[in-house]
């Protein structure tokens, strides 16, 4: 019973760290996952699945800027997407990527499926920067990369709880988080563009 007991834990244990048993709002997402050591280090660390069910490792984006945003569909700030699309027109061919994750974690205003946010930010406001499957960004059941955006011994400047809907971390090209903005600065604001400005012009690693 206690080697029954032992291979039992072995197995969660290995699933665990293999990222199959997390749990997320989508039952057809798939896991997140954490790429290697450096979860302390770079964004590049992670994998998330994007709106499709696909898993996406963000080292794919090695070298470009971007910003990371906590979207919704139902919420007061939730125009922000049209602001956020025309910053990812403005700059996308300098090498800006805009990643969006639904997250349903403040006061339910992102209860749609993944499907049916794909066809609302599609439809309503013609976004066509990467959009990921629905997350937790904050508590016992955020995803990885939330964890470690909003750890403030990794981030003393920069860290700390997601406090609404559109939160925005801008991270550098070489994959350290360079600047964050709360849910009431839209796309458009001067310091916000000044700092993708000052992102996109810098050298990564």
């Amino acid at each position: 019973m206690v080697n029954a007991r032992r291979q039992a834990g072995a197995w969660v244990a290995a699933l665990t760290v293999a990222g199959l048993t997390a749990t997320r709002p989508c039952a057809t997402a798939a896991p997140a996952a954490v790429e290697g050591a450096n979860v302390e280090q770079t964004a590049y660390a992670f994998t998330a699945a994007d709106i499709d069910g696909r898993v996406v490792r963000l080292s794919d984006f090695r070298g470009k800027v971007l910003l990371i945003v906590n979207v919704a569909s139902k919420c007061g700030f939730t125009g922000q997407y049209e602001g956020l699309q025309a910053l990812y027109e403005r700059f996308r061919d300098r090498g800006l990527v805009v990643l969006g994750f639904p997250s349903n974690d403040f006061l339910g205003q992102e209860p749609g499926s993944n499907e049916e946010i794909k066809t609302f930010c599609s439809t309503k406001f013609n976004v066509t920067f990467p959009m990921f499957s629905k997350i937790e960004v904050k508590g016992k059941g955020s995803h990885p990369l939330y964890t470690w955006l909003t750890d403030k011994t990794v981030h003393p400047e920069t860290g700390g709880k997601i406090t609404w809907n559109f939160n925005k971390f801008v991270v550098g090209r070489d994959g350290r988080v360079a600047a964050r903005f709360g849910s009431r600065t839209t796309p458009d604001d001067a310091e916000l563009v000044a700092a993708v400005e000052r992102a996109l012009a810098a050298r990564g690693d």
